[in-house]
């Protein structure tokens, strides 16, 4: 039986003195960066990104389908590419704002009030469209359930995920939850499945309060990908849990994402129910299972330990994996920025994306960052107001 506090992993290379500030910026413009380097490829393989591109892709690329992109099945009309974020960082930056409004932690019912107004009554630049228009019409239908759910059917929030197709959804856009509980990744792991009770489900719902877990413990001063991964050992469970270990075992083995990519993917099929046709899913895909997880969160923290955290090399090896490599990269994105702040992601990187996106990727991190502090001033009083109520109970001083 393996036991509850796995042996250390390949040890990652220690983290120089971060604020807040720093690493809050970097997990928000790193996840951005990764979402929009991960957009063009997905949902393809390693093998076709290769042929497509003259080999592995090493930064911002155009659209898999070039000047066609409008007409291409199957992303048409969407412009995936040239530095272009997908719906990961605008549910991302939704979520932040919903944070700004309530400045507190937030749970289901914040996502009825706030996150499903703002999807589907403010009006905002989707990049991929090319316009202005309601992030409602960019998000996909395990994204739009959402809005059926809360807005239209009435449904409690807190279960309102249950009957949802079981996918990533709301692990893409979870980072948020871990920055405002920053090296607290228990608490992030509670808010987080709270939060994404409202959208997901069984192992969709459970990879949100991991990554968050992730994203709070790569927040803690001196943490390693090492330590990132075994506490979201610790706190995963079901099939979430294994599938982490099965693929970070595998990935201890290689320091270089090209010789990883074949085999994370193999040790993450077990627990993946989309499938090996990424387009073609197989019949019992994306159903509550406690046996299964989805693919991305694992092989995101598998390929942290393969890059050894480095911001590059880590989202690199995401994007070139394929399949949801948006996703991936948006994980990893933002626990290597986490773990190493703005200056760990490639600066060209993030001026490309932020202009071709139209969106100020720093704006988003200041929000963040107040709200953070403000909600650990709150946690700090209503600590020692416990704290004072429990002496008065024991009679202890």
């Amino acid at each position: 039986m393996t036991p509850k506090t796995p042996a250390p992993f390949a040890a990652g290379t220690i983290t120089t003195a971060l604020t807040l500030d720093d690493r809050i910026t970097g997990a928000l413009v790193g996840a951005a960066v990764g979402d929009a380097l991960g957009g063009p490829v997905e949902g393809w393989t390693p093998e076709q990104i290769a042929e497509r591109h003259g080999g592995r892709v090493t930064g911002v690329v155009g659209p898999w389908h070039g000047d066609d992109w409008r007409t291409a099945r199957p992303i048409a009309p969407y412009h995936k590419g040239d530095g272009h974020v997908t719906d990961d960082t605008l549910m991302t930056h939704a979520l932040v704002r919903v944070y700004g409004t309530v400045r507190d932690h937030l749970d289901a019912y914040d996502v009825a009030d706030h996150l499903v107004p703002d999807l589907m009554s403010r009006p905002r630049w989707i990049p991929e469209l090319e316009a202005e228009a309601l992030p409602l019409q960019r998000i996909f239908l395990a994204e739009k359930w959402i809005v059926t759910r809360l807005h239209y059917g009435h449904a409690d929030p807190r279960e309102a995920g249950s009957g949802n197709i079981v996918n990533c959804g709301a692990a893409m856009y979870m980072s948020p939850v871990g920055l405002v509980n920053a090296a607290h990744p228990e608490a992030a792991y509670a808010e987080a499945l709270d939060v994404a009770g409202a959208h997901q489900s069984s192992y969709g719902r459970e990879a949100a309060g991991v990554l968050a877990a992730a994203v709070a413990a790569a927040c803690t001063p001196g943490a390693t990908p090492t330590s990132v991964v075994e506490t979201c050992l610790t706190l995963a469970k079901d099939g979430t849990r294994s599938a982490i270990e099965a693929v970070c075992e595998t990935a201890q083995r290689h320091t270089d994402f090209e010789s990883a990519l074949a085999p994370l993917r193999a040790a993450v099929a077990p627990f993946d129910t989309v499938g090996p046709h990424y387009r073609e899913p197989c019949l019992g895909a994306r159903r509550p299972s406690r046996l299964h997880a989805i693919e991305e969160l694992p092989v995101a923290l598998g390929m942290l330990l393969v890059g050894g955290g480095d911001y590059r090399h880590t989202v690199l090896g995401s994007v070139n994996y394929g399949r949801d490599c948006d996703s991936i990269a948006t994980m990893s994105g933002a626990l290597a920025g986490a773990l190493h702040g703005e200056r760990a992601v490639p600066a060209v990187w993030a001026k490309t994306v932020a202009e071709a996106s139209r969106l100020d990727l720093h704006a988003p991190a200041r929000t963040l960052a107040e709200v953070a502090r403000e909600i650990f001033g709150r946690d700090t009083a209503r600590r020692r107001a416990h704290e004072a109520a429990f002496t008065s109970l024991t009679g202890e001083r």
